[in-house]
C-alpha cells in the first residue's frame, strides 16, 4: 500500500519530464538523425596517422612507462589517461550538427531563402549576425547601411554558431531556394571552445564545398578569422594556424580569400577596446572599418 503514493509521485514527475521534452520537439525534429561528417577539400585535410604509426607511438609509450620507477608507473597504471596515444577520431566540427537553441533562426532564414531576391550572402555566427543590430556595444548596421545598402543581402549569421551549425543551415533550406552572385563567410571562432586548429580548418573547408555545391554560380568572400583577446593569448596562435591553412582554399576563380584582421590591431597586436570592446566582437567603429575594408572587392565579385 505504501507503495502506491510513490509510484504516482514518480509518474507525475515523468509526466512533468514529457512536458518538458515536448516544448523542444520541433527542434529535436530538425535533426532526427546524425548526420554523416561532410566532404573536405584536400587542401585543408588534416594529416591522420596510419595504424603502423600509431602502433609505433603505443610500443615507444609501452617502453617509456617500463622505464619509469615503480611508484611512477604504479600512478600511470592507476590513471591510464594521463599519458595514452590518442589517435583523432571523427572531426565533430564536419558533422553537420545545429544547436536546438538556434532553430528559431534558422527557420528564419530558411524562410528569407525561399523567398529569393538575394545577390549577397553573409554566412556566418554573431560576428556576422550583429551587421544588423541598430543599437547597442555591438551595432554594425549603420556601417551595413552605409556600405551595403544599395544591394540584396541576406544576413545568415547566427550568434554563436559553429562549422557544424552552418553545415547543418545549408545542407537543410538556407542553401537552396535562392542564387546569391557573392558569398561572405567567416565562420569558426566559436570552434575554438572545442576542436584543434586543423580540425577548424576541415570545418571551414567543408562549408566552402557545401557553398560550391548549392551555388555553383557564386563567388566566395572568404574572410580569415578575426583576432580576439590580447596579442599574448594562445587563441591567436590558433585562429593564425586556422587561418594559415584555410588560405589554401583561395583559387582567385571561385574562392577569394582575404585576411583584414590586422585592421583591428594597434601597433603591439592589442584590440583597441573602441574597436572590440569585449576583445572579439567588433564595436559600430570596428564594423565600418570591416565594412571599409571589404567594400570595394566584395563588389567586385558581383
Amino acid at each position: 500500500m505504501q507503495t502506491l503514493p510513490l509510484i504516482r509521485r514518480a509518474a507525475l514527475h515523468l509526466l512533468g519530464t514529457t512536458v518538458i521534452l515536448c516544448t523542444f520537439t520541433s527542434a529535436l525534429q530538425a535533426q532526427p538523425r546524425p548526420a554523416p561528417p561532410a566532404p573536405v577539400p584536400p587542401a585543408v585535410v588534416m594529416p591522420r596517422p596510419t595504424e603502423s604509426e600509431v602502433a609505433t607511438a603505443r610500443s615507444s609509450l609501452t617502453a617509456y612507462l617500463a622505464s619509469l620507477d615503480a611508484d611512477t608507473r604504479a600512478l600511470y597504471q592507476k590513471y591510464p589517461y594521463l599519458l595514452e596515444v590518442r589517435p583523432p577520431g571523427i572531426n565533430t566540427a564536419i558533422v553537420p550538427n545545429l544547436s536546438p537553441n538556434f532553430v528559431p533562426k534558422h527557420e528564419a532564414n530558411v524562410a528569407v531563402a525561399k523567398a529569393g531576391n538575394i545577390d549577397v550572402l553573409f554566412m556566418g555566427d554573431s560576428i556576422t549576425d550583429w551587421w544588423r543590430n541598430e543599437t547597442g556595444p555591438y551595432a554594425g548596421k549603420q556601417a551595413f547601411d552605409k556600405y551595403f545598402a544599395n544591394l540584396k543581402v541576406a544576413n545568415f549569421g547566427i550568434a554563436g554558431d559553429t562549422t557544424q551549425g552552418v553545415l547543418f543551415r545549408l545542407q537543410n533550406g538556407e542553401g537552396q531556394g535562392f542564387s546569391p552572385k557573392a558569398v561572405m563567410l567567416m565562420i569558426g571562432t566559436n570552434n575554438t571552445r572545442s576542436h584543434r586548429a586543423q580540425e577548424i580548418a576541415e570545418g571551414v573547408g567543408a562549408i566552402v564545398l557545401e557553398l560550391q555545391k548549392d551555388f555553383p554560380n557564386a563567388k566566395i568572400m572568404l574572410l580569415g578569422i578575426f583576432p580576439r583577446a590580447k596579442a599574448d593569448d594562445p587563441l591567436r596562435t590558433q585562429i593564425a594556424e586556422i587561418n594559415s591553412i584555410i588560405s589554401k582554399l583561395h583559387d582567385g576563380e571561385k574562392v577569394f580569400y582575404r585576411d583584414i584582421g590586422s585592421i583591428f590591431l594597434d601597433a603591439d597586436g592589442n584590440i583597441p577596446t573602441d574597436i572590440m570592446s569585449d576583445g572579439l566582437h567588433p564595436t559600430p567603429k570596428g564594423y565600418e572599418l570591416w565594412g571599409g575594408a571589404i567594400d570595394e572587392p566584395l563588389k567586385a565579385l558581383l
